[in-house]
């Protein structure tokens, strides 16, 4: 049995070489799949659609997105234009925005990472990396997935095309942080996919529950520790607070069950009621995605992480 410790560890695991465009598309994809799968309330799934939105489109989205996403030479702000124009070819309302900003930057780390560099570290240089050319591809495909942008913002409003802001990727994202929990990805170097999202799947999977139930633990964990800001965004923050507060409450009944199953009824009330009232926790299943899509990565390379499963 692996400790918290190494389990948190083996998330940043080691990729001697960049993985496989093919591999790494399957493993966007198969995220995306797995994160539809699992109940999260307020959320869409298969467990229950809505907010306007079907399953169907979901998953053609994520087969829309695979391709570019996962190219082998392109530029971050490349892979996040051509995932947003690709997804529009095929639905017809922002599906994936927010997985594609994620993803992107994750992508492109996995693919070119060098010998020696963790998953982590190789993102880390992919954001210090980013240039102002991707952000002026990044600016064009949120305006394309036309979401409301990132919220109003005095200095890089991305709703600004003319003239263009003259500002790293990085640095227009640090602007939008405090505001979009994707944004504060960039800025704080994935700390939530990484430290809780990542960690908080494979010590549900480490448990014995499956890829569904543990996708919704992360999902849970994760709206029970911040605010989401699509919530917030749309409906206030006191709203996306009072969000918080309940999924805190379930987040503690899941990390006690023994089998998630029992909390199945409590759960898909709680979805009726959110979608009821229109508070959609689209952030937190963005983040979600992307912390499966870390999880999937490492597995890629789970011949490098050294940490034998039979340890304490």
């Amino acid at each position: 049995m692996l400790s918290a410790a190494q389990r948190a560890r083996s998330v940043h695991a080691a990729i001697e070489t960049g993985l496989e465009p093919s591999f790494v598309a399957a493993a966007l994809y198969d995220a995306c799949i797995a994160e539809l799968a699992a109940l999260k309330p307020g959320n869409v799934g298969l467990h229950g659609e809505g907010h306007g939105m079907l399953v169907d489109e979901f998953v053609r989205s994520a087969a829309a997105i695979k391709g570019p996403i996962s190219s082998r030479d392109a530029a971050v702000g490349q892979r996040i234009f051509n995932a947003v124009l690709a997804t529009r070819e095929v639905v017809s309302c922002n599906t994936n925005l927010g997985i594609v900003l994620l993803c992107a930057p994750l992508a492109h780390a996995a693919l070119l990472s060098k010998s020696g560099q963790t998953l982590r570290d190789a993102l880390r240089s992919t954001l210090r990396e980013l240039t102002v050319g991707d952000a002026e591809q990044a600016f064009r495909a949120i305006r394309l997935a036309n979401p409301g942008g990132l919220g109003e913002a005095a200095r890089y409003d991305v709703r600004n095309a003319d003239p263009m802001p003259q500002v790293t990727l990085q640095d227009a994202m640090r602007e939008a942080a405090a505001r979009d929990s994707i944004a504060r990805q960039y800025a704080n170097g994935f700390t939530e996919v990484f430290e809780i999202g990542a960690t908080s799947l494979r010590d549900a999977l480490n448990r014995g529950w499956t890829e569904a139930w543990a996708t919704s633990a992360c999902y849970l964990h994760l709206l029970a520790l911040f605010a989401d800001t699509h919530i917030a965004r749309k409906s206030g923050i006191a709203a996306a607070r009072r969000v918080s507060v309940r999924a805190q409450m379930l987040d503690a009944s899941v990390r006690r069950a023994s089998d998630p199953q029992s909390l199945y009824s409590e759960l898909a009330a709680w979805d009726f009621e959110l979608k009821r009232d229109g508070l959609n926790p689209g952030a937190t299943a963005d983040l979600t995605v992307a912390s499966l899509f870390v999880v999937k990565l490492a597995q890629g390379r789970a011949d490098t992480l050294n940490v034998s499963e039979d340890s304490d």
